[in-house]
């Protein structure tokens, strides 16, 4: 792609965002997130293949139906308030629906499907924005409404959850195994969003580090399927070794950093007297953990049929752009011990 064009979709990706931070009229944060969208839209067409082109297309159609929706739930709500102020949204209806439209942006069970389907049809780099970027004006939006029926968050919290753990047992492909792993992570996030927007905001920090060292991961060892990742160690031997610790952080494994957020929202649900939710929590984490477990089985545990070709690999040395990637994985590692500091950086 052009340098120019790609600094320009850069540069609305990044707008857009920000206009939807900034805003307090649904009109302005209904404008950020369509700029978000047409931004990101020719990055993902960008390889002009069959498979991108579907997935663009499923994104987009998502996309402007779930905008379509907060567009008509915002007016709903002016209409019978007379408020277009995002902090002012009194009414239910209304509230509900644009909850439902953010959900269905985010990815969220049990609007969720075309999330995998799309992510399987991108390049890394491309799902890698998708995944992280993508998600922080809706993430923005969602935290500034005041929520009157609780009850839909912790349905649509343990939905996610639940489903994206059953879903990425039976995959072979990372990008969908990666976009399931996303729909669980955003389920803990959504559930704890109406006790503590801090913890909220914590959980998705730590899944945008994570997310960020898998996909670098990936991408460095040019692998797309659970079979491929068994020929990483020929190409980057000391990142193979450590890759199994950052599938397990992301499976929320003690101690390493994604075991931070998990601990952290199970213990703020059971101080809202919610221990059966907080259980079933707990253990649909067990099933994003088995396909994590699967990955490093795959990775460090089995061996490709090798020529002298293919072990030569890690004699060569790469030209890959490395630095980002080694301060992630640690951060990956590496943060928990930092957990009561965090906390009270990010409480008011």
């Amino acid at each position: 792609m052009n340098p120019y064009i790609l600094a320009t979709l850069l540069f609305g990706l990044g707008l857009g965002t920000t206009i939807t931070f900034a805003s307090s009229h649904w009109l302005l944060a209904w404008m950020g997130l369509e700029m978000n969208t047409l931004a990101i839209i020719p990055l993902m067409a960008q390889n002009h293949h069959p498979r991108a082109v579907e997935a663009t297309t499923k994104y987009f159609l998502t996309q402007a139906t779930a905008a379509a929706m907060l567009l008509f739930a915002s007016s709903t709500n002016a209409w019978l308030t007379g408020q277009w102020n995002i902090e002012q949204m009194t009414h239910p209806l209304p509230t509900t629906m644009i909850t439902l439209a953010l959900a269905m942006k985010l990815g969220l069970a049990p609007i969720h499907a075309w999330l995998p389907e799309v992510l399987q049809g991108l390049d890394l780099t491309t799902g890698l924005i998708l995944s992280t970027w993508q998600k922080l004006a809706p993430f923005a939006l969602l935290v500034q409404i005041p929520h009157t029926s609780p009850t839909l968050l912790m349905v649509l919290g343990l939905m996610s959850s639940l489903v994206g753990g059953w879903g990425g047992l039976n995959q072979t492909q990372l990008r969908k195994i990666l976009a399931y792993s996303s729909i669980a992570h955003l389920g803990w996030m959504i559930l704890v969003l109406q006790f503590s927007p801090q913890l909220t905001l914590l959980a998705l920090l730590t899944y945008f580090i994570m997310t960020f060292t898998a996909f670098s991961t990936f991408k460095l060892n040019k692998t797309m399927n659970i079979n491929s990742l068994a020929t990483s160690w020929t190409k980057a031997p000391t990142l193979t070794a450590l890759t199994p610790l950052v599938l397990l952080s992301l499976g929320g494994l003690p101690p390493l950093t994604g075991f931070m957020p998990k601990w952290l929202i199970l213990q703020e649900l059971a101080k809202q007297n919610l221990a059966p939710l907080a259980t079933i929590m707990a253990l649909s984490a067990l099933l994003s953990l088995y396909f994590y477990l699967r990955l490093s089985y795959s990775m460090t545990l089995t061996m490709s049929p090798n020529n002298l070709t293919g072990i030569a690999s890690w004699r060569l040395s790469s030209s890959q752009f490395t630095l980002p990637l080694a301060v992630s994985l640690m951060a990956t590692l590496a943060l928990l011990p930092l957990a009561p500091a965090t906390m009270a950086a990010l409480t008011p």
